[in-house]
């Protein structure tokens, strides 16, 4: 992560407990190293227990993004870094117009039926998922599935 990066996130991360005389003890790792193994998931497509040595250990990393996730931070990271984006292209910071896209996904039979469908105009086996973006392809809103709650991130 580069320091211009860094600048622009810190901000949003929570104060550590102990740090708010709420008990506790001080962190073992620093919050910009946890950021850094996140982003290395989610840009590589891996396992959390695949994390590199590199960084701290995984299942540090996946409990502070656990919590993150549990108190809204990572919409709230999408949010501003999409408003920061938007707004360097000159646009309103947030979309007034979007596109929907659907997409499926091929799902074997080792998935459970109640999560799949079928397709009968492509005649695929599997889940669908909905996508919205905005007019320069940022996602506000995006549904993962039948029965699943569709996450609609400030949504149009």
């Amino acid at each position: 992560m580069t320091d211009a990066e860094w600048t622009a996130v810190w901000p949003l991360l929570p104060v550590p407990r102990w740090l708010r005389g709420r008990g506790g003890q001080p962190e073992a790792f620093c919050h910009r190293a946890i950021l850094d193994a996140i982003r290395y998931v989610v840009d590589n497509a891996t396992k959390w227990r695949a994390v590199p040595a590199d960084f701290p250990p995984w299942d540090r990393v996946y409990a502070f993004f656990r919590c993150w996730r549990d108190h809204g931070l990572v919409r709230e990271f999408h949010d501003r870094l999409r408003r920061k984006v938007r707004r360097l292209a000159g646009r309103d910071p947030e979309p007034s117009a979007g596109v929907i896209d659907s997409q499926l996904v091929k799902a074997d039979a080792v998935v459970g039926s109640d999560s799949r469908g079928f397709d009968g105009g492509k005649l695929i086996n599997g889940r669908k998922r909905h996508v919205v973006v905005d007019t320069l392809g940022l996602v506000p809103g995006a549904c993962a599935g039948r029965g699943l709650p569709a996450v609609w991130i400030n949504c149009l």
